[in-house]
């Protein structure tokens, strides 16, 4: 996740302590540089994690080959699209990752790209149709230069998010727009070598193509697009996933747990102790474990109580420092449905003379804790949770300039319920829960590190 910054949301877990080790050590350099790449230590899905770890190091080149191309206009990698330029800073930055769509396996490129098109010039189709040339065939050319062909993997997709600006009497209005291109595996790798328009244009017929969500007939280089009965889809397809933050996100589709695309589907997530649902110690040792929530629990929660999120969305950015850009949804952990927020930490830290231990514990102590009451009662009223995730921003000075980090408290219910009745302490909640930096599992003893 984050340029100007770095990262944000819900992220996981370790699979040994020696590979995990080295996979954290690598992404903490890529951080370091500014390259943010998921770890397949975060992915709890096995064939999604085992596809991250396989082609983790060229995932790395493909972000860094992204992070050093020339577009047109400014282009950022990003989890959530349809963000506004100011607020790319504060983004989970991590758009490149396997995730599920349509019951595959797509490798997903997502990206804000900073071009804004004249609506009273160009037709929907047309701006579409020079997102397509200027961020997605760069970005397709550097996926087949650097992913073998014979990558583990069904699909390679892309969604980016472009802006519209259209003039009225007394102002001018600028929206967005978000193009999704999904390529079956051959058809990515074979575009490249497509020699005319006209065989490039086949290859995206066959394709998945949406626009804002719904399907779409692109026809490069057009005025307009091409009707899909003609192209033998339904005229009133299945939309692509509702949207989360600001638009679609490829890499939530059949569900993650993380600010993971909120729209591929990508199903990753924070792994806790072996035999657990959440962390350890959610539950006695003897109780009856709860039934696996799937994605389609998460989904109908969300349409159940939308207007109850919507709500506390509202009221989180004026009364939590709640994100904007990030409203409140539910997402699955472990198997359990669970509340996810992200919020802006007012503390400000210097990165150089801090440590991740020190920060974690003072945002816990002086800035989420005395919430955490407020908060909960303002959780969906009848919602099956199991417990609440709570993502912070922190803002970190330092040298050659300013950035960001992600901290990540994903708290049981119960515990969490004992502790703002005061019947815990504030270590024996942490205890419980799981505590994650920029996605990396930290122990975290409060008293230890002030």
């Amino acid at each position: 996740m984050n340029p100007g910054g770095y990262l944000l949301f819900v992220i996981r877990h370790m699979r040994s302590a020696l590979l995990g080790g080295l996979v954290c050590g690598t992404l903490l350099l890529e951080a370091v540089a500014g390259f943010a790449q998921v770890n397949p230590a975060e992915i709890l899905n096995p064939q999604l994690k085992a596809a991250e770890q396989a082609y983790f190091p060229q995932l790395i080149a493909l972000n860094r080959a992204i992070a050093a191309t020339k577009f047109p206009f400014s282009f950022a990698l990003g989890r959530y699209v349809g963000l506004d330029p100011q607020k790319q800073t504060e983004m989970d930055s991590r758009g490149v990752e396997f995730v599920r769509f349509h019951e595959q396996v797509v490798l997903k490129i997502t990206g804000n790209y900073n071009a804004a098109y004249d609506a009273d010039l160009l037709t929907q189709n047309q701006r579409a149709s020079r997102t397509f040339r200027d961020v997605v065939i760069p970005l397709l050319q550097h996926v087949t230069k650097i992913i073998p062909a014979d990558v583990n993997c069904d699909a390679v997709g892309f969604e980016i998010s472009h802006h519209v600006r259209r003039k009225a009497r007394t102002s001018d209005f600028e929206g967005k727009e978000i193009l999704v291109v999904v390529f079956e595996r051959a058809d990515a790798f074979g575009f490249e070598k497509s020699v005319s328009v006209n065989d490039q244009q086949e290859i995206l017929n066959r394709s998945e193509v949406y626009l804002n969500g719904q399907e779409y007939g692109l026809a490069l280089g057009e005025k307009d697009p091409l009707n899909l009965e003609a192209l033998g889809r339904s005229a009133s397809p299945q939309p692509a996933p509702a949207s989360s933050a600001a638009g679609t996100r490829l890499s939530r589709i059949t569900s993650d747990v993380s600010p993971g695309l909120r729209k591929l589907g990508a199903q990753t997530g924070a792994a806790s102790a072996p035999g657990s649902n959440l962390p350890s110690g959610t539950e006695r040792p003897d109780a009856a474990p709860a039934p696996a929530a799937t994605p389609a629990d998460a989904e109908r929660l969300q349409a159940k109580f939308q207007s109850q999120l919507d709500a506390l969305a509202k009221e989180g950015v004026a009364k939590f420092q709640f994100v904007d850009y990030a409203p409140p949804s539910f997402v699955i952990v472990r198997d359990q449905v669970v509340l996810q927020v992200t919020i802006r930490n007012p503390l400000r830290f210097e990165k150089d003379s801090s440590s991740i231990y020190k920060r974690a514990a003072q945002s816990f102590d002086l800035f989420l804790a005395p919430q955490l009451k407020a908060l909960l009662e303002k959780l969906p009223a009848g919602a099956e949770l199991s417990g609440l995730d709570v993502t912070l921003v922190n803002q970190l000075s330092g040298q050659p300039k300013p950035s960001s980090e992600a901290l990540e408290f994903i708290f049981p219910l119960k515990p969490l319920r004992r502790f703002t009745d005061a019947e815990i302490t504030n270590q024996d909640l942490i205890n419980q829960s799981i505590v994650l930096v920029n996605g990396v599992r930290i122990a975290l003893n409060l008293q230890l590190v002030e």
